[in-house]
């Protein structure tokens, strides 16, 4: 009945968003459009063994909404775990667990997220998931390309494209019935329901969730001619992922209420995290890898005027000590210059950060849109908003940088924020393309950009796995950990660097050990 497991997210002080999917009959499988209206009761306790029930009820599902379930359970105390499963009759599903956040005006010592991109089916096993769900976590924060759109054996993993694993459905998702079928894929995989199971997500969506390098009027990887329209496939991208993501879009978890997906939580004075939608406001980029004449004009967007507006006014209104920003692409500025062939069409074909001959930005992040980045960075600056940190993953690789109003000029210019970039979970690195060992070839580009960027402080191109993000009054410090084989289902983790950012500092440094909490 539960096959698709269980998730909570957004939490608020005072309430959270549950979801499950339900099977009620063999022919309701996910994209079909066949089954029959079904009661699923939710029911939410202060224990494990759920005696001590605090809320319940019931909703129904239908065809019409794949048979997705999404209920804002409200009434919660603040600051507070609770337990929560779904029943239909006699059925019941597993049981979860999440927790609110801290209530608006309290004083937490500690938060602490996971922070993870990049999971593709195909390219290996969500072993990272598993670990992650090992770790004392408040949430996850999922920065984007939950799921990839690719036929099968058209990304997957390494210089051989070797498929660990098969996309369902095997074509190139389209059409909603693709889309859903694409999300119940992911949703059986076993390590991503212990995750959800586990703690709740926050999470915004990148390219991937549609078609890659997606932009308001189209994509890299959309063809209107044998595709239909762009405005139709990212209307049942959008669909899909409002019915089974634990989300609140435009500010409700009814599905279909809205598409505006950038929003923000509140985790007392200690923290405020705004979450950006990079994807359905920007400008195209004018081409994957190569220069943009105009990438400097006030006029190119990513964020769009209304969602930029809404960030500024959030980053220096608040009363929360630290603005985390939920950032899907990167925004510290990279210049890269020329590397050996091979080399150079293995950056370009997993980071996206390197054309032909060596050019100073890649334009599918905020390096293609440098007339906004200028203006966040500049507010920062003339508002004196300090312990702003931008928590990014689409690259497949893990940085942490300083964040410099003017980086020709670092380390004498002033630096307003700082960035923290998480590895990919399965997606292809620099290595995987090269078919080398890490720390091998990768290591002449890590030097490379070291040279040409000094804002950029740490640089790994080969680990795949998961972040831990541990926020404190004194500093924030994000831990790396990496798996040792994504092929593999019983991959083991290890923890291989971590950096952290003091408070008022505006400055990364290496911290010698990871933070404390693992379960």
């Amino acid at each position: 009945m539960f096959q698709h497991g269980i998730a909570s997210g957004d939490p608020l002080p005072t309430a959270v968003v549950l979801w499950t999917r339900v099977s009620p009959t063999k022919e309701a499988t996910p994209g079909s459009g066949r089954g029959p209206r079904t009661t699923v009761r939710w029911t939410v306790a202060t224990d494990a063994r759920m005696r001590s029930v605090v809320s319940s009820g019931t909703t129904t599902t239908t065809a019409a909404l794949d048979h997705t379930v999404k209920v804002d359970v409200r009434g919660l105390r603040p600051a507070t775990t609770y337990h929560y499963r779904f029943s239909v009759g006699k059925v019941t599903s597993a049981v979860g667990t999440t927790r609110t956040a801290p209530a608006p005006t309290a004083r937490p010592a500690r938060l602490r997220f996971g922070v993870v991109s990049c999971a593709n089916y195909e390219a290996g096993f969500f072993s990272a998931y598993r670990h992650l769900a090992g770790h004392r976590l408040d949430a996850v924060l999922h920065l984007g390309d939950y799921l990839y759109e690719y036929a099968t054996g058209t990304y997957a993993m390494g210089q051989a494209n070797a498929v660990v694993r098969k996309n369902d459905p095997p074509h190139e998702i389209v059409t909603l019935s693709d889309y859903r079928r694409r999300h119940a894929l992911y949703k059986r995989d076993p390590d991503l329901q212990a995750l959800h199971r586990r703690v709740p997500f926050i999470c915004t969506w990148d390219d991937h969730e549609s078609a890659n390098d997606a932009f308001s009027t189209g994509a890299e990887n959309h063809d209107p001619a044998t595709q239909g329209s762009w405005s139709a496939r990212r209307r049942a991208a959008y669909r899909a992922y409002d019915e089974w993501m634990p989300v609140r879009l435009s500010g409700t978890a009814k599905v279909g209420d809205g598409s505006q997906i950038y929003r923000r939580f509140t985790f007392g004075r200690l923290a405020e995290l705004s979450m950006l939608d990079l994807r359905t406001y920007r400008n195209a980029p004018g081409g994957t890898f190569t220069q943009v004449p105009n990438r400097d004009a006030a006029s190119r967007s990513i964020a769009g005027p209304e969602q930029l507006g809404w960030l500024e006014k959030g980053l220096a209104t608040t009363e929360s000590q630290w603005k985390l920003v939920g950032n899907p692409v990167m925004i510290a500025p990279v210049r890269v210059p020329p590397l050996p062939n091979r080399i150079r069409d293995a950056i370009e074909d997993t980071e996206g950060l390197l054309p032909a001959e060596g050019v100073a930005y890649n334009t599918d992040q905020w390096d293609g849109y440098t007339a906004e980045r200028r203006r966040v960075l500049e507010f920062l600056a003339d508002h004196n908003v300090t312990d702003t940190v931008f928590l990014t993953g689409d690259i497949h690789s893990g940085w942490a940088c300083d964040l410099p109003t003017n980086a020709g000029l670092y380390p004498l210019s002033t630096t307003v924020a700082t960035e923290l970039v998480c590895t990919s979970v399965t997606s292809n690195n620099l290595k995987d393309i090269l078919g080398v060992p890490p720390r091998t070839l990768s290591t002449l580009v890590e030097t490379a950009i070291f040279g040409a960027n000094r804002h950029v402080r740490y640089l790994d191109f080969d680990s795949h796995g998961y972040s831990i993000l541990d926020v404190t009054p004194a500093r924030i410090q994000m831990d790396w950990y990496a798996i040792s084989d994504r092929a593999r289902k019983d991959a083991t983790s290890q923890w291989v660097q971590s950096w952290e950012v003091p408070a008022s500092s505006q400055r990364v440094r290496q911290a010698q050990r990871p933070s404390e909490g693992a379960a």
